[in-house]
């Protein structure tokens, strides 16, 4: 019988990842003490732990390295399960690659500058949502003082605004006949007279940022966000979007608000 120490350095775990798989049922030991219930190991479960070990380093979780050695899988699904992990991999991979790119594109960037950029800037996919709303097309040079008054128009529209303005959202989408622009608040409930139901299409990729302060300087935070997709290699794939976190004080000194940028690579 070998003892837990010496069947974990032979296979090279450790006793944390033993118990672990005892208690799962993975890999149970020869014998426990019943006293002091120290485990210990008959040297022919090696081959088990070294096949748990090899699967597990190639990425299958408990549950399927269970069934892989008990149930005796045949050829044909464990090739599934095999280029299932392989696309995993593959994409794990691409998603180092791009972090990688950043990391030296940013070492790059303090090399030269010898300075960090005072906005970060995150890549995320954006959730589906439904808004209850306007939309409105205008001149882009009268955006500015058209958003404001669109939400309230909206707020007036509600039969019992509390408890529904919570999750303010604006999208711009420039169009040949000027900036198509939609605002609304997250909604889940039946239409509104008076008021379009807008649905917002979950996007797979995009770059997000903050926007701390008033609006009379969110142009610059755009400019920053979109030289920073470009220095990613993306282009954008949809409308922008805006989403208020915090839009509270007349003066918009405390506002916060979430640029999103739907990109595809370029």
């Amino acid at each position: 019988m070998l003892s837990i120490g010496a069947f974990a350095q032979v296979g090279q775990v450790t006793h944390r990842m033993l118990r672990h798989w005892d208690t799962s049922g993975l890999l149970v030991p020869a014998h426990v003490d019943e006293f002091t219930g120290y485990r210990s190991y008959d040297p022919s479960q090696l081959d088990r732990l070294h096949r748990i070990v090899a699967l597990r380093q190639l990425g299958f979780g408990l549950e399927h390295v269970g069934a892989i050695l008990d149930e005796g899988i045949d050829a044909d699904r464990i090739t599934t399960m095999l280029r299932s992990r392989r696309s995993q991999v593959e994409r794990e991979h691409r998603i180092a690659a791009e972090r990688l790119v950043d990391v030296e594109r940013r070492l790059h960037l303090i090399g030269r500058e010898n300075r960090m950029s005072s906005a970060e800037f995150v890549e995320k996919p954006l959730p589906a949502v439904r808004l209850v709303g306007r939309t409105k097309t205008v001149p882009e040079e009268e955006v500015g003082l058209t958003v404001g008054p669109m939400f309230g128009a909206v707020e007036d529209a509600l039969p019992d605004p509390h408890g529904m303005l919570e999750t303010p959202v604006a999208e711009y989408d420039l169009t040949d006949d000027g900036m198509r622009i939609t605002v609304g608040y997250a909604y889940s409930g039946d239409p509104i007279e008076g008021l379009e139901l807008i649905d917002l299409p979950a996007v797979e990729r995009s770059v997000c940022g903050i926007h701390l302060g008033p609006m009379s300087g969110i142009r610059d935070t755009w400019h920053a966000l979109h030289a920073e997709m470009l220095a990613r290699g993306y282009v954008p794939s949809g409308p922008c979007r805006e989403l208020y976190v915090r839009a509270e004080s007349e003066d918009q000194s405390d506002w916060v608000t979430e640029l999103q940028q739907p990109v595809t690579r370029g």
